[in-house]
């Protein structure tokens, strides 16, 4: 079903197909193009945030598991079925994928709300549109690859041939699943790279799915392949396989870390990450009113979307004295409704649980020492109770009278908590926003261009929006400094960053 016919969808027909999707849920590996049990056997439970239920047991890859998928993406890359591929019809493998995903966009949707809670809507209106345009973005980008002639003496011709790298793991977190995996494989794919695929364990649902749905547009069974597992298993394998060209990840920064020590204990690999984030969201004193209302709405959904799980969110609002006052008064006038918890299957509910009952436990916790830190709970604070009582929900949270040092200003809550600081000028706001070890996304709101170009010039994120938040589309890169990561996703330049540049020096006399 494609998007259009989902968006139509009510409440109970989605009720309907979640019931008939879980009776037929499993997630093997999928290896060599087909659909295998770990070699170990082992399994693990994949629970339902919602309530609690249980969806599926998911296939456990180990190191054996991964040592099989890079022997055959290896011998697949070695084969030049893909590597070598003419680039137009590598192409064509690449739109026909996305044709096949959005076939299927309302299925691919309901898998990843099932396993993570994410709100229908948000599948259909945000994840899945994106999915498709990342996949046709990269296939169109193939044939736009060019070598070059450096300048050089006149008996000599010197070239810079761009090349796939050859085994490419790529590791993709939970709070994304699908949009995150095909930042990941498409440009690895476009690039001809064999790639293998670990999803996050607790939404493996829909990365099988797609896989398969390459293999069924024409890509061969080894160029594309999924092993699900833990990641002190599964990952750790990847990380430190001998046969792994490139490590691409999406996650934590301590397991970035992590990545980064087994590639220097292995073959010295390349990493590329893409890890966390406090984003600094600021707002100056000089908002006529129609800027300001419109800086306040995004304000709230730049905190509270998606649950608050997401690594750029901007969970620092960092307010100009002179407006301080009115813009919370403001904020907790429109947010206190604007998220409404509720069965994520309902089209007309935002607001799903976080990924599971222990960061549920976590993030209270977090507001419980604001608390004690000095900040006022504004609204929210807790979890709701009666009906989702059994899921893992928090409700949307403002605090106000957050200093720069607390805790709460300082670690990423992954949730939806907004963390209000007091500033007075440009120049505390700038010491403020940079008091981080993150540096991946920020954004500033001003009437005033020299204002904000200064802010541009003296952030230190990878991305900074100026009067607006989350936007851009496939041409922006997306990835940050500091202990958010080193790489780049989701632009031309991410695909450039799966291929080897190789000179040649041709002495022709």
């Amino acid at each position: 079903m494609r998007l259009e016919d989902a968006a139509r969808l009510t409440h109970a027909d989605w009720i309907s197909k979640a019931e008939e999707t879980r009776a037929r849920a499993e997630t093997p590996l999928f290896i060599g193009g087909q659909f295998v049990d770990a070699a170990r056997g082992g399994s693990f439970d994949n629970i339902s945030p919602v309530d609690g239920r249980l969806i599926n047991r998911c296939a456990a890859g180990t190191g054996e598991d991964i040592d099989r998928a890079v022997a055959i993406a290896r011998a697949s890359f070695d084969s030049g079925e893909w590597s070598r591929l003419a680039p137009r019809r590598r192409m064509e493998v690449m739109f026909r994928w996305a044709e096949l995903i959005e076939e299927h966009a309302a299925e691919l949707a309901l898998m990843d709300t099932i396993d993570i809670g994410k709100p229908i809507t948000d599948m259909i209106r945000v994840d899945m549109p994106q999915v498709i345009e990342c996949v046709r973005f990269f296939a169109e980008s193939i044939d736009k690859v060019l070598g070059s002639l450096t300048a050089t003496e006149t008996d000599v011709l010197s070239t810079v041939l761009r090349e796939p790298m050859g085994v490419v793991a790529c590791i993709s977190p939970w709070n994304y699943p699908l949009l995150m995996a095909i930042w990941k494989i498409a440009p690895s794919l476009a690039a001809g790279n064999s790639t293998i695929l670990k999803p996050a364990e607790q939404s493996p649902m829909s990365s099988y799915r797609v896989a398969e749905l390459f293999v069924e547009a024409g890509g061969p069974p080894g160029a594309l392949q999924v092993v699900n597992g833990l990641g002190e298993a599964a990952g750790q394998a990847l990380g430190r396989h001998m046969d792994v060209d490139k490590i691409s990840f999406t996650g934590s920064t301590e397991v970035g870390k992590l990545l980064l020590g087994y590639a220097g204990q292995s073959n010295m690999k390349r990493v590329s990450l893409e890890c966390g984030g406090k984003g600094p969201h600021i707002f100056c004193d000089d908002l006529p009113d129609d800027l300001f209302d419109r800086a306040v709405r995004t304000a709230i959904d730049g905190v509270f979307f998606n649950m608050g799980q997401v690594c750029s969110a901007g969970s620092r609002l960092i307010i100009h004295d002179r407006i301080h006052d009115r813009f919370l008064e403001r904020f907790a006038e429109l947010g206190r409704t604007a998220y409404v918890c509720g069965d994520p299957l309902d089209p007309s509910v935002n607001l799903g649980p976080l990924i599971d009952h222990g960061s549920q436990a976590r993030v209270l916790g977090m507001i419980e020492r604001a608390r004690s830190d000095g900040a006022q709970v504004v609204f929210g604070g807790s979890a709701p109770q009666g009906a989702l009582a059994r899921g893992a929900y928090v409700e949307p949270t403002l605090l106000a009278g957050v200093g720069q040092d607390d805790f709460i200003a300082r670690q990423e809550v992954f949730g939806p908590v907004a963390a209000a600081i007091r500033v007075r000028d440009d120049d505390e706001a700038i010491e403020v926003a940079n008091n981080s070890n993150y540096g991946l996304q920020g954004g500033v709101w001003t009437d005033n261009f020299r204002r904000a170009h200064r802010y541009v010039r003296e952030l230190h994120c990878g991305t900074l929006f100026v009067n607006s938040f989350e936007e851009g589309d496939m041409t922006q890169p997306f990835g940050g400094f500091k202990e958010s990561g080193n790489a780049k996703d989701k632009c031309f330049d991410s695909l450039l960053a799966y291929m080897n540049a190789k000179a040649a020096w041709f002495r022709l006399n």
